[in-house]
């Protein structure tokens, strides 16, 4: 070869490895990176109980969604939610703090202001430094503005002010007013001209109420929810106007499931975190018309059916847009069943041999165990082992947990580091937890539970549950006794005094009066 065809080889060679060289680096840039952080999402039922998913040990419904995601991933059997009410445990969850250190954090009424302080640590806020995109869709129930909110202008401030960069949420719950959807700060479809008003102390002048226009209603009230009627369902407080703002009740599931797809494909392309707050199985129980009958168990048992479906499609989501070998998902429930809580649905009627408690004591509202433990579950596709795990963990440690999967430094006062846990590499979990049931508490360490005397009946009888309330201390343990049926408070009493030390440690101070509790 001579010099000039030699030349021209070396030349050709140089050209076309520049050129593979170039394909390779755009195609490493187009390639995600392995470090790339996990989007999150946190999907949370409202009143499921422990034995109301298939999973769990239901026999009578089947949750073949929910089962998914317990078992492809880590499904525990001691999770919990700090509390037996929704505000306290969405309030935990949220700010990695226990509820009974805020006075407030108890079920607010639609009017209350925004309970998280806009300068505390949340778990949104957490994300956002960390690169994510933040959202919630469905039921709020923490509270908005900051005293008599103007539901005809922008409300602030919101979940916006607290860490998420967009909401779509509903204020309270499904059986308060008022019963719109706002999404960032604003009320959905509100006509200028038909301003809202809304009130928890007196009605307004002319406007139907459960109590008093019975023949308006399409379901009755059995105790508190006999103010405001909307879609032939009487309501907790009162409301006028806002008449093209007011929410399908039997299409809410489909509504907040369609933000949450379209949450997600607008923001595949980034980190994102959603918290995906479900209304169901909260009364009132307003199951699309596909789904009524389909669970023989009456509307209760028709919005779970719903839920479990929407929960499918969600994940479908995930599947089709690519993200579930990205997505680590935690399923959990704001606190235990309650059958009738407001309406007559034949909630008692149908249950049949379905237990919502499952093997549990209680029930909402109660510090037995039925009150907080509930379906807790963490899925992450090819990255979580199936697993059943009995370690110790509750809703309030996702905070500091998922801080350290992402790279903060930052941590909740009472969030512990549980990730390996949450993750399947570790059966250790808390060594203990404080309880919390309508500002009275009570402390799990270990496989024991220290429930203290308290005043006051011990069944709410409207509802049909035992809240936990002795003028005795209780005693359980519940490796042996699940059922709580056995006090052990008298017959071991080295242990019942190890533990109330325990408790007036982590107390201290924040006792209350409220509570009336008699440390002796």
């Amino acid at each position: 070869m001579n010099i000039k065809n030699l030349k021209i080889f070396t030349l050709a060679v140089f050209i076309l490895g520049s050129s593979w060289a170039c394909k390779q680096e755009s195609k490493t840039v187009e390639e995600p990176s392995a470090d790339k952080k996990p989007n999150i999402v946190v999907i949370y039922m409202d009143d499921l109980g422990y034995g109301d998913v298939s999973a769990y040990g239901a026999t009578e419904l089947s949750t073949p969604n929910m089962d998914k995601l317990a078992n492809g991933g880590v499904r525990f059997t001691n999770g919990y939610a700090t509390s037996a009410t929704c505000t306290p445990s969405r309030y935990a969850l949220l700010t990695g703090m226990y509820p009974w250190r805020n006075k407030n954090a108890k079920i607010l009424p639609g009017t209350a202001p925004l309970l998280i302080g806009t300068e505390q640590l949340t778990l949104p806020k957490m994300l956002k430094e960390q690169g994510y995109f933040t959202g919630i869709v469905g039921k709020w129930h923490l509270g908005l503005g900051s005293g008599d909110v103007n539901w005809n202008e922008k409300i602030s401030p919101s979940p916006n002010e607290v860490g998420f960069d967009y909401s779509h949420i509903l204020a309270a719950t499904q059986d308060r007013v008022p019963t719109v959807y706002i999404e960032n700060g604003h009320v959905v479809n509100l006509d200028p001209n038909d301003p809202i008003e809304v009130s928890y102390q007196k009605n307004f002048e002319g406007e139907p109420t459960g109590k008093d226009n019975p023949e308006m209603l399409t379901m009755k009230w059995h105790h508190g929810h006999n103010n405001s009627i909307v879609n032939g369902v009487p309501r907790i407080g009162f409301m006028k106007g806002g008449e093209a703002a007011k929410w399908s009740d039997v299409d809410m599931a489909d509504h907040f499931l369609a933000k949450a797809q379209d949450y997600v494909k607008q923001h595949k392309d980034e980190p994102f975190f959603l918290y995906y707050a479900l209304q169901q199985p909260h009364v009132p129980r307003t199951p699309h018309p596909r789904f009524e009958g389909t669970s023989g168990l009456g509307p209760r048992g028709d919005v779970i059916i719903e839920a479990d479906w929407c929960v499918g499609e969600f994940l479908k989501t995930l599947e089709e847009e690519g993200l579930m070998e990205n997505t680590l998902i935690v399923f959990s429930s704001d606190n235990g069943p309650v059958l009738n809580d407001g309406y007559y649905d034949d909630a008692v009627e149908k249950l049949g041999d379905h237990t919502p408690a499952g093997p549990l004591r209680g029930g909402k509202y109660s510090l037995f165990e039925a009150g907080t433990r509930v379906p807790f579950m963490v899925y992450w596709k090819g990255k979580i082992e199936p697993k059943v795990s009995d370690a110790l963990v509750c809703q309030v440690d996702l905070l500091t947990s998922l801080a350290d999967l992402v790279g903060s430094d930052h941590k909740g006062q009472d969030s512990e580091n549980l990730l390996e846990a949450f993750m399947g590499n570790s059966e250790d979990g808390r060594d203990q937890l404080v309880l919390e049931a309508t500002s009275r508490t009570a402390l799990r360490q270990g496989d024991w539970i220290m429930i203290p005397p308290y005043d006051g009946p011990a069944v709410i009888k409207s509802v049909n549950i035992e809240i936990g309330n002795s003028d005795e201390y209780q005693l359980y343990n519940l490796k042996e006794d699940i059922g709580q049926q056995n006090n052990l408070a008298a017959s071991n009493p080295e242990k019942l005094e190890e533990m109330k030390a325990k408790f007036q440690e982590i107390r201290g101070a924040e006792n209350t009066e409220t509570e009336a509790l008699e440390l002796k």
